[in-house]
């Protein structure tokens, strides 16, 4: 008992307990992040509340994990089920928290490299970076999961964030790769970062867009395709999420354009029946009528099938990979291509063994968010041996 309180009251042990539950903390506001942010909602008001009957979460209610299995997932308000994802993002980002202290501990406590644990101010920087990156990779791989899109919020300011934190702490660079560099270099490494994740990924979309070209969507029951001021959605019935397109991905090369057969159209004032309707960046044609996009408030159109100029990634890949960039540097966006790819393979492989329909197709988000935990964790290391190889060669 006497060695039991002893292993417990280690600094080791006490600050892994306190990242891990903070981190879970953090996770039960990503899930506010997760389900409003695509919604275009305030993620601090209105407080906590189900999302399906309105009942306001009280504090006792509200801890992360906990509450979740003592009310086996359900509702206090209405008893309805409270989607696993919930519990799934609180215990991913308390494990994330837990892993990235635990890797700023053990990376820096000895050998030949000054211990971070003699610069407490740089190893909470560190830390505080590397939790800031994998609350926002979780973050964005769920919203992607649901809705195909990742915020602005999250890529943009990402960027942001990653450049900063390169400057306050340039370890986030140098460490991790054996090297010891000044803060203006860490700086340089951040934006080189961004500019090569982000020229990398838009690389491979314009080459997805000129040899590919086009998506279709398609339904046995009719579904309601919305046509927006900054993006189409399409709503199926029953659970089926809303899948929301930004024009920005759809109408990238001059002719993109929406094609479909609608069984009915509304807009402006009238309704029309069976007939077709094209939209690209300058006009909107539907039956015999053409119209400029900016001159048509609302459109909706109930129809089997969506063909849309759109590939697997779209824009937001692009500023996703350049976010990574700016906290990890250009290696790891070089790295996390090239795993995702490899892993993106193998599930699309799986995915069409099993599902003839189609079905279940995931996003490139969470292929790439997932290569740079790798990367974060121990892929620098398969990085090294890999240049080094490719250097003898």
């Amino acid at each position: 008992m006497t060695d039991f309180v002893v292993w417990l009251g280690s600094t080791l042990v006490l600050f892994s307990i306190i990242f891990f539950m903070f981190g879970c903390i953090v996770g039960s506001f990503l899930n506010v992040v997760i389900h409003r942010l695509p919604r275009e909602m305030s993620v601090a008001n209105p407080p906590s509340h189900c999302p399906q009957c309105g009942y306001t979460i009280p504090w006792y209610q509200n801890l992360p994990l906990i509450t979740w299995l003592w009310q086996r997932g359900r509702c206090a308000g209405c008893d309805l089920s409270i989607p696993a994802r919930y519990f799934l993002v609180e215990l991913l980002t308390g494990l994330a928290f837990l892993g990235a202290w635990l890797l700023v501990h053990y990376h820096f406590a000895g050998g030949a490299e000054e211990s971070f644990l003699k610069q407490p101010m740089v190893a909470a920087l560190v830390t505080l970076a590397l939790v800031t990156l994998l609350g926002g990779l979780i973050a964005s791989t769920f919203i992607d999961f649901e809705h195909f899109i990742i915020p602005d919020e999250l890529t943009k300011g990402g960027m942001v964030t990653g450049a900063v934190f390169s400057i306050a702490a340039p370890q986030l660079h140098g460490a991790f790769m054996g090297e010891d560099i000044s803060h203006g270099m860490a700086l340089v490494r951040s934006l080189l970062g961004m500019a090569c994740g982000g020229a990398i990924i838009y690389a491979v979309v314009r080459m997805g867009k000129a040899m590919f070209g086009k998506q279709t969507y398609s339904a046995e029951q009719p579904v309601r395709v919305t046509f927006g001021q900054h993006a189409m959605t399409m709503s199926g019935e029953g659970d089926e999420p809303d899948l929301k397109l930004p024009y920005e991905e759809i109408f990238y090369r001059e002719g993109d354009t929406i094609t479909l057969h609608a069984e009915k159209v509304e807009y402006i004032d009238r309704c029309l029946w069976d007939c077709q309707v094209a939209i690209d960046a300058k006009f909107a044609r539907i039956g015999d009528e053409e119209f400029k996009p900016s001159d048509i408030k609302h459109l909706e159109v109930m129809t089997h099938e969506v063909v849309v100029p759109r590939e697997a990634m779209g824009f937001g890949d692009v500023k996703f990979m350049a976010a990574i960039g700016a906290f990890l540097g250009w290696q790891a966006t070089v790295f996390s291509l090239m795993f995702s790819a490899v892993l993106g393979a193998i599930v699309g492989s799986l995915l069409m063994a099993f599902r003839k329909d189609g079905a279940n197709i995931i996003p490139y988000g969470p292929y790439i968010a997932f290569a740079a935990i790798v990367w974060i964790f121990g892929g620098y290391e398969l990085w090294d041996w890999w240049w080094i190889s490719f250097g003898r060669n």
